[in-house]
């Protein structure tokens, strides 16, 4: 058939070739001289001339004949072509101006040539009329198939979309000329797709064609469109492309439960915050069509358990809101409601978008720590009471199903200095000494009671113990200060008094002047009835140079129970005042005495001849002593240190021949006592037994003794000392650095002179001294 179609082509062709031709008429023309010369003129011109693209056949195609009418057939006129394509594509005959297509054109790489004809005189090559202009225009065939440019698409459409909304436009092209037949005219339709899809044919817009196609069913179609040329018609050309049509989500679907009862179990040592289980309501939306919310909406545990939502696995979380107890309750139940949190309203018809199921949690039991009944004790105990005196009584039982025996327990960490106890088995607790409210008032301790048996847990209680006062503590000044009082004898002064003791509602203290001071005429006591007294002058003045100085003792009684009272020392001071009673003075003042020196000079001379006296009696005795001082100082050389004694000792275990003290403070010895800074009012008694008694007593003993007493001795210096006693007695485990032992050794010392110092060297003259002949 196309074959067929070509040939009628051809044959057309070269009929409208043969009808081309270019008349021109010529003048006349004189060879003669002086004839004028006429222009040639061209009678008429086809200027335009067709061919068929895409020819295959055997023959270059006739595309038109040129003809002049200068021509007379003789062969003296000769065809010119130039232009595009000239002599390449397009060759002409120069005898008889037939122009032939060479070569195959494709309108598509160019649909028209312009060509410049020409005919000249063969032999001189003149022109024998001016060039002609033409076009050759290339005849478009259908031999471009339509393409779709943009292909494969992609499209999207909400599924549960209505019949006939658009998803999208395809378009094609043809390269074939669309002003010339049905060539470029092109019909779209569907292949594949159907029927959910559809396309029109006109436009390429592609429709859905069947309604509530879903998602969750099916979300990816794969369409393919086809293009044809020649308006849809037999023999046209066609192109396809394909077009992959995606369905989104909507919230179509409600959640549900894949199950309606749920069981799980907590144990009772869970505490608050901790995970029972979880469960999952399944809805096959996506994104935020497909988010769950859940929540109890009954149940005899919604006060035990929350329920929350895991954002990321969409689980509903249960967790203890408070703990649960075995033994209390063993079973909860409980309805928990799961639904969207975003629900569309093109589809709420379709609800309700939630769904419910049961959950039931069984509590397991667990090895328990005991429990007190209450969580903290409060007890009071006397001020003093002996010791064994109860206090009260902690009561802890084991929870557990096996209620195991308890013990009570005491941590010391919460009573150092081990004041209480606790009986292990009745939780009864007692003082262990008695207490002094005034030292610590409250003491706060623990009690831990451990089960026994099982995992011997434990648990602690808090128990705060109150001192109760007793009346044990008299009454003393509120403040020791001194009392100033003019020479000019002012009116009277209040004094107050404190007691360590707790005060009884509308207790107060009674104050008057000690017996002993009773009838001094100096002072009087008016008591306040307040806890306060006054002090009043009952003399007209006083003089600093007769007495500066008052001491009036007062009792103080604090009418307890029992009642208890103190006899305290008042200082009065007098200072001298100017007219207003302005205190300007209370140190000692020197007076002019008729001798011409004052007091206090008289003080300083006495004090100087004191001294110097001191110093000569001290280099005296020291004189008579001739003792070196038993301490090594440091610029001293210890390797060959030799220390004299004038009298005879009884040998290394005699304490009684020399005053050990001595060696305690060798110092004391030469009358300088160093840093002694106060001398105590009470000297504390010594030990029992404080002098051993000679060889009776082991100096380790001695030693031992000594040392507690110069630990307890307020007057030792206020550093630390240490004192290093080398004995060599009886039974020395590190034996004996005596010269004693070297008898046995060959020595050139004469020991004679030991016979001649008394008994008391009589041992050492037997032992190194030669036996009188």
């Amino acid at each position: 058939r196309k074959q067929c179609v070509k040939a009628l082509l051809l044959w057309l062709g070269s009929q409208l070739a043969s009808l081309l031709r270019l008349k021109v008429l010529s003048g006349s023309r004189t060879g003669k001289e002086g004839q004028v010369l006429h222009r040639s003129k061209r009678g008429w011109v086809w200027n335009q001339f067709f061919v068929i693209e895409e020819y295959t056949g055997p023959d270059p195609v006739l595309v038109g004949r040129l003809h002049s009418d200068v021509d007379a057939g003789d062969g003296n006129c000769k065809y010119i072509l130039s232009g595009e394509g000239a002599g390449t594509i397009f060759v002409i005959d120069d005898k008889t101006g037939n122009i032939h297509a060479t070569k195959t054109l494709d309108r598509e790489e160019q649909a028209q040539y312009t060509l410049t004809a020409q005919a000249v005189d063969r032999a001189t090559n003149k022109p024998l009329e001016p060039p002609s202009e033409f076009i050759v225009k290339v005849q478009d065939i259908n031999d471009n198939p339509p393409e779709f440019l943009h292909g494969p698409y992609y499209a999207r459409v909400p599924e549960m979309s209505n019949v006939g909304t658009s998803v999208m436009q395809v378009t094609a092209t043809d390269a074939d000329d669309p002003t010339y037949g049905n060539s470029a005219r092109l019909v779209y339709s569907i292949l594949q797709g159907q029927p959910y899809f559809s396309v029109e044919p006109q436009t390429g817009i592609i429709r859905t064609a069947l309604p509530n196609m879903d998602r969750e069913a099916r979300q990816e179609y794969d369409v393919v469109i086809q293009a044809k040329d020649m308006g849809g018609h037999m023999g046209g050309l066609s192109g396809t492309t394909e077009v992959k049509i995606t369905l989104t989500d909507v919230n179509d679907n409600p959640p549900k439960f894949p199950q309606s009862v749920y069981s799980m179990s907590v144990s009772e040592d869970k505490v608050s915050g901790e995970e029972v289980g979880r469960l999952k309501a399944k809805d096959p939306d996506l994104g935020e069509n497909g988010l769950v919310s859940y929540r109890f909406i009954e149940g005899d545990g919604m006060t035990v358990f929350e329920i929350t939502t895991d954002t990321d696995t969409r689980e509903g979380v249960i967790k203890l809101r408070k703990p649960v107890d075995f033994e209390t309750k063993r079973a909860y139940t409980l309805r928990v409601e799961a639904s969207n949190t975003h629900v569309d309203p093109r589809f709420i018809a379709w609800g309700p978008y939630k769904d419910t199921a049961t959950v039931k949690v069984m509590v397991e039991d667990a090895d328990e720590p005991p429990a007190f009944l209450a969580t903290s004790y409060s007890f009071e105990v006397e001020e003093n009471a002996h010791d064994g005196t109860v206090v009260g009584r902690v009561h802890a039982k084991d929870t557990d199903v096996a209620n195991n025996p308890v013990r009570y327990m005491i941590p010391r960490y919460t009573d150092v200095e081990q004041f209480f106890s606790v009986g292990p088995e009745d939780g009864i607790i007692k003082t262990t000494r008695p207490l002094d409210r005034e030292t610590l008032p409250w003491h706060n301790i623990s009690v831990s009671a451990t089960e026994i048996g099982g995992h011997h847990q434990d648990t602690k209680v808090r128990v705060n113990i109150k001192v109760k006062d007793m009346n044990d503590n008299a009454p003393e000044f509120a403040t020791q200060n001194e009392i100033l009082v003019c020479e000019n004898a002012s009116p009277g002064k209040v004094i107050s008094a404190v007691d360590k003791d707790e005060m009884a509602h509308r207790q107060y203290f009674h104050f008057s002047i000690a017996p002993e001071a009773v009838n001094n005429h100096n002072f009087s006591l008016k008591d306040n009835r307040d806890s306060t007294a006054s002090i009043y002058v009952t003399r007209r003045g006083f003089s600093r140079m007769t007495q500066d100085v008052y001491f009036l003792p007062i009792e103080i009684n604090d009418n307890g129970i029992p009642p208890m009272s103190s006899t305290n020392t008042l200082t009065i001071r007098v200072c001298s005042c100017d007219s207003k009673d302005t205190i300007l003075s209370c140190n000692v003042e020197p007076y002019i005495l008729p001798a011409g020196l004052s007091t206090g000079a008289l003080i300083a001379i006495l004090a100087c001849i004191v001294i110097l006296l001191a110093i000569v009696v001290l280099f005296v005795a020291l004189r008579r002593q001739k003792k070196e001082p038993l301490i090594v100082f440091e610029e001293e050389d210890i390797r060959e240190n030799i220390i004299t004694y004038d009298d005879e000792g009884g040998g290394e275990e005699d304490t009684e021949a020399f005053d050990i003290a001595t060696l305690q403070n060798p110092d004391g010895a030469n009358g300088f006592l160093p840093r002694k800074d106060i001398k105590p009012e009470l000297q504390y008694p010594m030990r029992p037994g404080g002098h051993p008694v000679a060889n009776t007593v082991d100096v380790d003993d001695f030693i031992k003794t000594r040392i507690n007493d110069a630990d307890s001795d307020p007057t030792a210096p206020p550093y630390d000392s240490i004192q290093i006693y080398g004995y060599e007695g009886r039974g020395s485990i590190a034996g004996s650095l005596s010269s004693l032992e070297s008898v046995t050794t060959d020595s050139d010392l004469d020991y004679d002179y030991l016979q001649s110092w008394g008994p008391r060297f009589k041992k050492l003259a037997d032992l190194y001294a030669p036996p009188s002949s």
